[in-house]
């Protein structure tokens, strides 16, 4: 087995048992180094969500092996740990002795050594086809998100410094937007199906905005002028009391921003010639309307992506706003049960929902891929998100 196939995004979308074994014990390993360098309860409920998934769609589930045809209201197999339900129920504050009593470092870590024994143990005698396979998957997707998520609560490391790129034109054409069915594979339900789009011609950024460029319009009153702002935008920046991007504490030269439990809440320096991150979609919107720019459409972020590169454009230091809301494309029908990218319920909470592009770069390489969508609420600025802009 090539080791340097856990890295490889389509190799994993069509991993076999054999590969599936080893990226699911690095991601554990990736999983168990984050936790050690935060073990609040709200990260501890974060990693035993990993265990969980394992159990409730893999060790219990007893129709598993039709992957996406499953019934999930089929009867389920006892768990390993009873208590699991309330450690993950709706907690109190982490300072709060009464929030998930039971919960602590050890239990977790033999919870999640025990569900990733019984998943191993299950994978080595699954089928090599795709949907006996689906939800292991699935729970390496899962769980490589839980580890990025605790890597953004630790502030642990950062995008590189890029010097400035000219934006790049691209002509007007006609694209296939999404993925192709009939590849089989893992394919995310925000990816499904491709289909023809038209196309203009555009410019774009080749990079991402940075820090230098962010700080103009900060210094300019971007957080001041309600003109630049989208009504929702400037309702939460009055509620928030925001006046810079989550985390910074100064935006002059170099930026200074506050780094988490990684560096004991210790200050770093943001060079400019860094991406800008940590900005929720209003931010992004409003740097645009100041700089007479527009966020990119989700079409022409994704060919820019597949036809830009050897031209200057690089995508994967920040994870990238787009244009538009969370929606399915046409012919993607019903998420399958425990699907990680279904498009959220106009009533969820935290809406409305808008689509981030691209990777950060706390992303595993295996997860990479030009295609690939999440849906986020447009005030989240908690991730690793920044964005690039088009002319008008």
């Amino acid at each position: 087995m090539k080791t340097q196939w856990l890295d490889d995004p389509q190799a994993m979308r069509h991993a076999g048992p054999e590969l599936l074994s080893l990226a699911l014990m690095d991601s554990r390993n990736l999983l168990l180094q984050r936790l050690a360098q935060d073990e609040s309860r709200a990260a501890l409920r974060l990693a035993v969500h990993a265990g969980w998934y394992q159990e409730r769609w893999i060790a219990r589930h007893v129709q598993r092996q039709r992957g996406e045809a499953c019934d999930a209201s089929a009867p389920q197999l006892s768990g390993i740990e009873p208590r699991v339900d309330a450690w993950l129920a709706q907690a109190q504050p982490d300072d709060t002795a009464a929030a998930s009593p039971a919960l602590d470092a050890s239990t977790v870590r033999a919870y999640l050594a025990e569900t990733l024994d019984i998943t191993l143990e299950l994978l080595a005698g699954t089928p090599a086809t795709d949907a006996p396979l689906h939800y292991y998957r699935q729970s390496l997707l899962h769980e490589d998100r839980l580890a990025e998520t605790l890597a953004e609560r630790l502030r642990a490391g950062a995008p590189p410094s890029r010097g400035e790129c000219e934006p790049i034109w691209l002509p007007g054409q006609r694209w296939q937007l999404g993925t192709p069915a009939g590849q089989g594979g893992l394919v995310p339900h925000n990816e499904r199906w491709a289909h023809e789009v038209a196309v203009p011609e555009f410019e774009i950024d080749a990079q991402a905005v940075n820090w230098a460029r962010f700080v103009e319009f900060a210094h300019d009153g971007g957080y001041d002028r309600a003109e630049l702002w989208s009504s929702a935008g400037w309702a939460w920046v009055q509620s928030q009391g925001r006046r810079a991007p989550q985390g910074v504490e100064q935006l002059r030269g170099a930026v200074l921003v506050q780094r988490g439990p990684a560096s004991g809440g210790a200050m770093r320096r943001a060079p400019g010639a860094q991406p800008v991150m940590h900005v929720s979609r209003f931010e992004a919107e409003a740097w645009c309307r100041w700089a007479g720019r527009r966020l990119p459409t989700e079409p022409e972020w994704e060919l820019a992506a597949a036809q830009g590169a050897g031209r200057g454009f690089v995508w994967g230091d920040v994870f990238e706003w787009v244009a538009g809301s969370a929606r399915a494309w046409p012919g993607a029908g019903v998420a399958a049960p425990g699907a990680l990218d279904a498009v959220p319920a106009p009533d969820s909470p935290g809406g409305p929902w808008g689509v981030l592009r691209g990777a950060s770069f706390a992303t595993r390489s295996r997860w990479r891929h030009a295609k690939a969508r999440r849906f986020v609420p447009l005030a989240l600025d908690s991730a690793f998100c920044g964005f690039r802009s088009c002319a008008l």
